[in-house]
């Protein structure tokens, strides 16, 4: 297990190299150089000097890299045009939001979306079947913030049982400590806090998580049908051994592994994907402050997004790497 683990993260070096360089290349190939990037409007001969100075992009290219990956490792990814503040600190405030979101909407796909797979694939042909079948299309192919937004209107403003935007109701007085606010709450007693902040996890963990739901729907059922017609589940069928033993250690555990492939992928997008979500209810996390990121032209947040995505993606696959061998035991023989 530890010689798997240290090989995983070997493979971040060239891979955190070539995102490098492609973020490098990236940022110096933007139209004007990157100081008038930075500056916008505001790009003046004089400010574009000064730009360049303070930030070496007058230096030669190889001496502009190695600075570039020093500061890297340093974890240094410079300061956000629009607040000043340094990437590092805007990305810590507003990751536990993101991060509570995904978890609701993973728990809410993984917890529907496994059991659902399953029993559509136990009553194969059947009404369930079809069913699922057509649920799971049709949450592919529906977009999060037309989902978001009728999730809101039906039960926010129609039906008003959940809070409409925001992380939690203003007129809570709570304590943050780690800026998970669920969390917070419960760490300092503060249950009102606590119940309120997961209310407003609800309506857009719902919307986020329901194409993960889809997929994972469809890769349980195409996995399950596989696994129940394999040999040695006919064997333990003849064998005379109970259903329940069948089904958990000879199947479903069998079938797991592109089901955990599916839901290490789908975690990344979670993470990623969030910014039409928390558009639409204000949720201020990380996926809303990379939408104002755009527009403003904000490229040191651009950046440390893209390689926190990075880190993100491959911390994940090694989990999901890890979880193999504990499912199947011949991984860990090979």
């Amino acid at each position: 297990m530890l010689r798997v683990t240290g090989k995983r993260l070997a493979l971040l070096i060239p891979t955190l190299f070539g995102l490098s360089v492609l973020l490098f290349a990236w940022v110096r190939a933007l139209p004007g150089g990157p100081a008038t990037a930075l500056l916008g409007d505001k790009a003046t001969p004089d400010a574009v000097a000064r730009i360049n100075e303070v930030y070496g992009f007058d230096r030669p290219l190889l001496e502009q890299y190695f600075v570039y990956m020093g500061r890297l490792l340093r974890g240094d990814f410079g300061a956000s045009i629009v607040t000043g503040r340094p990437v590092v600190e805007e990305f810590l405030t507003r990751f536990p939001a993101t991060l509570e979101l995904a978890l609701v909407a993973l728990v809410f796909a993984v917890g529907v979306g496994v059991p659902l797979g399953y029993v559509a694939a136990r009553h194969r042909g059947r009404t369930l079947d079809h069913s699922s079948v057509v649920l799971s299309l049709l949450g592919i192919t529906v977009p999060v913030f037309f989902l978001a937004f009728i999730l809101k209107w039906l039960f926010a403003i129609r039906v008003p049982l959940f809070p409409a935007d925001g992380r939690q109701d203003p007129r809570i007085d709570a304590t943050h400590y780690t800026n998970f606010f669920v969390l917070d709450g419960l760490l300092t007693g503060e249950w009102d806090a606590a119940w309120d902040a997961f209310l407003h996890l609800i309506l857009p963990g719902l919307a986020l998580g329901t194409i993960p739901l889809a997929i994972i729907v469809r890769i349980t059922r195409a996995s399950v049908l596989e696994v129940q017609s394999a040999d040695y589940v006919r064997t333990a069928r003849a064998k005379g051994l109970t259903r329940r033993l069948i089904r958990g250690r000879y199947i479903m555990r069998n079938a797991m592994l592109p089901v955990v492939t599916t839901i290490g992928l789908q975690t990344g997008l979670l993470i990623s994907g969030a910014v039409l979500t928390e558009t639409v209810f204000a949720f201020n996390g990380i996926g809303r402050f990379l939408r104002d990121a755009i527009f403003n032209l904000d490229y040191p947040v651009l950046q440390g997004f893209i390689i926190f995505i990075a880190l993100a993606y491959s911390l994940i696959n090694l989990l999901v790497d890890l979880s193999y061998s504990l499912i199947d035991p011949r991984v860990r023989v090979q």
